[in-house]
């Protein structure tokens, strides 16, 4: 496009403003022109996925036994993007959900950016835009398994299991296929993805109350049978367009129109990748509707694959949600729910081995979860920066939290802990998950209820209806319908092709030319923003009362006084959940205690550090790494410990300590039956977990607690902790600053004072 040279008019007449509303006109209509030359351009490329950098097709869908759209991809980083081959590789996993694929990755400043930067190799999980015939779920499930063979396959020189980051719906697809093959699976990252589709409030997300004024999901079988086994995917984004009507209708234009001059370019970014539709298989849907949208199976474990029930709990691998409060399509219940229905205790999680760890952000909204810049220079950032730290946590269920290190008093981190933020990963139980809930949960069984009428309602239409509109319904008819659609027919009918287009631009090049801009200060610019603001405001009362209305309507024909009295709900997940943990957790318990002294001085470092971060509340990214380090300890210290896994033995350990924490600690007496052992253990414990050397900080109180029961010297330990950290923070032969950390870095001591 071509540069535009603006001029401020600071004191600007009447005629200034209504020059420069004159102009910002024909230049909106110059962008909008634009944004329907990108769509029809998108389309005769066929449109590829959106994304910012060069890549090459690994491994296409379509050539496999079972043939599906999809498509691995390998991502070339830019030249100033130096790839570490010792890397595990990142694998991102876009969703398809009505658009095409790229939003994960069209910035710089993106998942795929961050992990570049980090020196991961990137792949790159896109679709076409039509499905291939007999298509369904297991399809694709299959093809991603093959992608993520192909990649281990080709990085044997990393040890480490693939990154798999998963966007929205692909955040619970990857869920699906992680818990069949675990085996294939490091990390998995599940950014913004509905996991337990019945949870939430009637405030954050008004969407799940659709399938009940839909009668459920017959509405979608139809739709994809009237398009002959082809569902559109604008119908989707429609539904997310009816969500703000003031953002569809008048915000996002507004903003284009007012701002012309600086914000066409990230408009028209934006909606070509918006504007791209793509179809799924009607099975396809059916299945999505049927299982998780209606059903909300999964977190359940009823969902079917190759003969079997997909159960989350076979995840073996660290498991990260990130969810956001300004998320209206999945906010935090939705994202966190299946957490409680799935495992119904922290310390089943903790027990069986499991780590999950979720991240809260305050305001971004679903797309700014995975396009934003800011969140791709925070979250994602730490996110993949902490790879090693993730998978070094003991089971258990954390909350991750960042604080920027500016202003903070330590100043001694860059080792541990490089970059703009500091991260803890806070212990959580199922209380506090359930506390994210504004609601509560009890509306859940109004949904379960809803369900059942649902399954009823696809029964009668499959049975009676179903035969019916196949005979009818065929796919030259259904792809002329959709070509009509209103989202498709704006596109193309005002772009170059429009009569009066030549007459646009003459007028918008001349306005160029001649552009006079008043100040934002202008009395008439800030009327104009006073009625914009006026008519959002009445936009959102009418959605507010809108998503009432439908609120009160589901409550009253689904809820405890209409069908609910004579469909009853389900017992609930959670209920279900926490009966079966209670009875794990006495099986672990008997296993623990069996094995509750054995074992020496590496076992008890482990138990004692345990014990500390638990009365700390939480883990700290430094001191995790911090403890990568205790294979560096003194000759001494360390003796017998050479060949120690410690980040293996602190998860083995961490089993028992969830299930006995009482009887791990009265053991340590066994463990470690000489004073200079049990000295030696506290030390270590109280340098790893970064609290020495004043002991006298509240956070200390375990090593001052275990002191007293073992009755260890209190100067001798904080003397040799003190050594301890210092040692530490000699620099080592051969190793680097820039290094990984898992190759073990420089690492400084702890500041004398904490803050979380």
């Amino acid at each position: 496009m071509t540069d535009r040279t603006t001029e401020t008019v600071p004191t600007a007449s009447t005629q200034d403003y209504l020059t420069d509303a004159a102009q910002r006109t024909v230049l909106f209509m110059e962008t909008m022109l634009n944004r329907g030359n990108n769509y029809l351009e998108h389309l005769d490329q066929g449109t590829p996925p959106l994304l910012k950098f060069e890549h090459e097709v690994v491994l296409d869908g379509a050539t496999l036994a079972e043939p599906c759209n999809y498509a691995l991809l390998r991502l070339v980083p830019p030249p100033e993007y130096a790839v570490n081959p010792q890397a595990r590789p990142v694998v991102v996993v876009d969703p398809r959900a009505g658009h095409g694929p790229g939003i994960g990755g069209f910035k710089l400043d993106s998942e795929v950016g961050m992990a570049m930067r980090a020196g991961h190799t990137v792949y790159f999980v896109t679709f076409r835009p039509e499905p291939e015939d007999g298509q369904t779920l297991i399809t694709v499930m299959h093809a991603e398994a093959r992608f993520l063979e192909a990649v281990i396959a080709r990085h044997p020189q990393s040890k480490a299991k693939p990154v798999v980051i998963g966007n929205c719906q692909a955040g619970w697809a990857m869920m699906a296929l992680n818990a069949t093959r675990p085996e294939l699976f490091g990390p998995l990252m599940i950014m913004g993805a509905p996991v337990s589709y019945w949870a939430g409030s009637s405030k954050l997300n008004p969407m799940r109350y659709a399938g009940a004024s839909l009668g459920g999901s017959w509405m979608a079988s139809l739709a994809g049978d009237m398009g002959a086994d082809r569902f559109d995917g604008v119908h989707l984004v429609e539904n997310f367009e009816k969500l703000n009507p003031a953002n569809t209708w008048w915000n996002k234009y507004y903003n284009l129109w007012s701002q012309v001059d600086t914000e066409a370019e990230r408009f028209l970014e934006f909606e070509r990748w918006w504007g791209g539709y793509f179809r799924m298989t009607g099975t396809e849907i059916e299945s999505i509707v049927e299982n998780l949208f209606v059903g909300n199976k999964l977190a359940r474990g009823t969902v079917m694959a190759d003969g079997q029930a997909i159960d989350l709990r076979q995840i073996t691998a660290p498991i990260v949600v990130f969810a956001s409060w300004g998320d209206n399509i999945t906010p935090p219940p939705q994202a966190l729910n299946w957490i409680i229905d799935t495992w119904g205790d922290e310390r089943a999680i903790a027990a069986a081995g499991r780590t999950i760890i979720y991240v809260l952000h305050e305001s971004v909204g679903h797309l700014g979860i995975f396009v934003g810049g800011d969140v791709a220079r925070k979250e994602h950032d730490q996110l993949v920066t902490s790879l090693d730290v993730i998978e070094s946590l003991p089971p258990g269920l954390y909350e991750m939290k960042l604080t920027a290190k500016a202003g903070l008093d330590e100043q001694r981190w860059d080792q541990l802990e490089p970059g703009d933020y500091t991260v803890h990963y806070e212990y959580r139980t199922m209380a506090d998950i359930v506390a994210l809930n504004p609601e509560g949960r009890d509306e859940e069984a109004m949904f379960s209820t809803i369900s059942k009428v649902s399954e009823a309602n696809a029964q009668f239409y499959k049975n009676w209806v179903r035969p019916w509109v196949k005979l009818m319904a065929t796919r030259p008819v259904s792809d002329a319908m959709g070509k009509l659609n209103s989202m498709r027919l704006q596109r193309q009918l005002f772009s170059d092709n429009f009569p009066l287009a030549g007459l646009i631009r003459q007028q918008a090049e001349q306005a160029r030319q001649h552009r006079v801009a008043v100040a934002d200060e202008h009395p008439l610019k800030l009327l104009e923003k006073k009625i914009s603001g006026q008519i959002n405001e009445t936009l959102n009362k009418y959605r507010d009362q809108r998503d009432a209305d439908t609120v009160k309507s589901t409550r009253q024909m689904f809820g405890p006084q209409g069908l609910g009295a004579f469909i009853k709900p389900d017992v609930p997940d959670a209920d279900i959940a926490h009966a079966r943990a209670l009875l794990e957790l006495a099986s672990f318990r008997e296993v623990a205690l069996a094995h509750i002294t054995e074992g020496g001085f590496p076992e008890a470092v482990c138990r004692i550090v345990l014990a500390g971060m638990v009365s700390i509340g939480a883990f700290e990214r430094r001191s995790l790494r911090l403890a990568r380090l205790l294979a560096q300890l003194p000759a001494n210290v360390r003796s017998g410990t050479e060949q120690v896994n410690w980040i293996a033995l602190l998860k083995a350990q961490a089993c028992i300590t969830a299930v006995a924490p009482i009887e791990a600690l009265n053991a340590l007496e066994q463990l470690l039956p000489t004073p200079a052992s049990r000295e030696n253990a506290l030390a270590v414990s109280a340098a790893v977990m970064m609290i020495e050397p004043t002991l006298t900080n509240p956070r200390s109180e375990i090593i001052e607690f275990l002191m007293n029961t073992l009755g260890a010297d209190p100067e001798r330990v904080i003397g040799l902790a003190r050594e301890l950290t210092e040692a530490l923070d000699t620099p080592k032969e051969g190793i680097q600053p820039t290094q990984p950390i898992a190759a073990a870095t420089k690492a400084k001591p702890a500041a004398k004072k904490r803050k979380v």
